[in-house]
């Protein structure tokens, strides 16, 4: 799914680079376009809500108990169009102030590397936390800026990954808890009626899914994960 959206991105961005006036600006633009490609899945997972979304669907998966339903793959797809939809404001921006001017020759390839950095930079710097900031600015031997704002990318990049996953196993901690709880009770009563030659999860499991089949507990979680940006 990532690959696709790979190659998707590449044949956007290809024939809006050509047109440039300048003959040498095509093998420039080739070269972008393939670094782009080789860098797209990890900017994808690292710069995105993509890591919080995959921690709380892979806790929620164990909460169940289902193991392997859904799969990685479709577990993955559903982050990846989540993570897409939420990303539109700043894909946006993005075309609007460097993809755009660099189809049309105003500015060079650095300078919209430039200007393409920052929308995604600003979304990040809302979602890092201050401590998270504080570590990589102190590691990364920078003086105290005078606002969030003006940290690099280097050490916002890193932070914020640092307060998604804290994110999602907060998410996840408080999803886990009622389907615990459901374990403990279906355990109790096993044991005391006697019950040692079934395992309590084999009944645990279906009462679980049919409990967050009932209470259409996708739509929940998707609309508290969307609420949650």
């Amino acid at each position: 799914m990532i690959l696709a959206a790979a190659a998707s991105s590449a044949s956007h961005l290809l024939p809006l680079s050509l047109p440039a006036t300048d003959s040498h600006s095509v093998p420039w633009t080739v070269l972008f376009v393939l670094t782009l490609l080789t860098l797209l899945p990890a900017i994808v997972l690292s710069m995105t809500p993509m890591v919080r979304l995959l921690v709380v669907f892979h806790f929620l998966r164990q909460a169940l108990g289902t193991q392997t339903a859904p799969s990685n793959q479709v577990l993955m797809g559903l982050a990846l169009l989540m993570s897409w939809f939420l990303m539109q404001p700043v894909l946006h921006q993005v075309d609007q102030q460097a993809v755009e001017p660099f189809r049309l020759g105003q500015i060079d390839g650095w300078e919209a590397i430039k200007r393409g950095v920052e929308p995604p930079r600003l979304y990040m710097l809302r979602y890092a936390k201050e401590q998270d900031l504080a570590i990589f600015t102190s590691a990364a031997a920078l003086p105290r800026p005078a606002r969030p704002e003006d940290l690099p990318l280097r050490v916002v990049a890193p932070a914020y990954m640092l307060s998604e996953l804290k994110a999602g196993f907060e998410i996840g901690a408080i999803l886990f808890l009622p389907f615990l709880l459901i374990d403990m009770i279906i355990a109790s009563i096993t044991t005391s009626v006697g019950m040692f030659q079934l395992p309590p999860v084999v009944i645990s499991t279906p009462l679980k899914i049919l409990l967050f089949v009932m209470a259409n507990g996708w739509n929940l979680l998707a609309g508290s994960l969307l609420k949650s940006f």
